[in-house]
């Protein structure tokens, strides 16, 4: 079997070296030899980078990401987190929409001052809304470090 070395691996998937090293400190992934001193990794590791660069977007923690490796660093995935991740992009989606629109029509709004504008008012009413349940929500505790 080929190993890649850190620069294969950084060429193929735009991850700086600094950023690999320390996914591979924190257990993210490992390498499994060096030769010289460039770390040499199985080419597994590019599904690997490409599913913690799914889960970076997706807003998952570092440590969220290591708790989908198992110990062979295989894909462990929680369907519960990520129909959860789901629900949060979606009214993320939601509340990023309501302000698109708001900021759209105060950009187009023919009134002398939008605060005389019946529908910014609605706009801000949603906006607004949205806040305060998003502020009343609680924060799930961060994972204190990975396995």
């Amino acid at each position: 079997m080929k190993f890649l070395d850190i620069g294969e691996v950084c060429a193929a998937t735009g991850i700086k070296p600094s950023a690999l090293r320390y996914y591979e400190e924190i257990g993210l992934v490992a390498s499994i030899s060096r030769h010289g001193l460039r770390r040499q990794f199985e080419p597994d590791v590019l599904l690997q980078l490409k599913l913690i660069a799914m889960g970076r977007i997706a807003g998952f923690s570092l440590a969220e990401i290591g708790g989908m490796f198992g110990r062979d660093q295989t894909p462990a995935l929680s369907r519960p987190a990520i129909l959860q991740k789901a629900a949060d992009i979606d009214r993320q989606i939601r509340e990023l929409t309501a302000l698109r629109d708001t900021l759209r029509h105060v950009a187009a709004c023919p009134a002398p001052s939008h605060l005389e504008c019946p529908t910014f008012r609605r706009l801000l009413d949603v906006v607004a809304k949205q806040g305060r349940s998003r502020a009343r929500k609680p924060r799930r505790p961060a994972k204190a470090a990975l396995p």
